[in-house]
């Protein structure tokens, strides 16, 4: 259920982008740069995972959290009132900072491991006596 849910979340963002690319396409030429820069680290995310898991990882992390509230607003900005300007852009930097916090915590954990809320939680998790005798 926890890739389920994460699938979906990308499903929705993906429609999302379609539905911005058609009825804003400036907006998105605008932003093209740093719009690719997102898709990019995230596909180096998922790519990470698939190598190293063999499949997506789901940490559900505060930074995914935060990034979903950010695309969210940048969503009603946009399509409410034709507004792109910092709340996108603020959406782009969140993202980017979720990302790499996502890619460092698969690179540190050994195992594929769901529901890890940040790369504190990580390293503690790494450290801690149970999660050492699954390794």
């Amino acid at each position: 259920m926890r890739q389920a849910d994460s699938l979906a979340d990308v499903c929705l963002y993906l429609c999302i982008g379609i539905s911005a690319w058609l009825v804003h396409p400036d907006v998105v030429t605008a932003f093209s740069i740093p719009l690719s820069l997102i898709i990019l680290m995230q596909l180096i995310w998922l790519v990470v995972n698939l190598v190293k898991y063999g499949k997506p990882a789901s940490y559900h992390t505060y930074s995914a959290k935060a990034w979903g509230v950010t695309l969210f607003i940048a969503t009603i900005a946009l399509f409410g009132f034709n507004y792109a300007g910092v709340t996108l852009f603020i959406m782009i930097i969140v993202g980017c900072i979720h990302t790499l916090e996502e890619i460092a915590m698969t690179l540190i954990l050994p195992n594929w491991t769901h529901d890890v809320l940040s790369i504190v939680h990580a390293r503690k998790l790494l450290s801690s006596k149970e999660y050492s005798n699954l390794i």
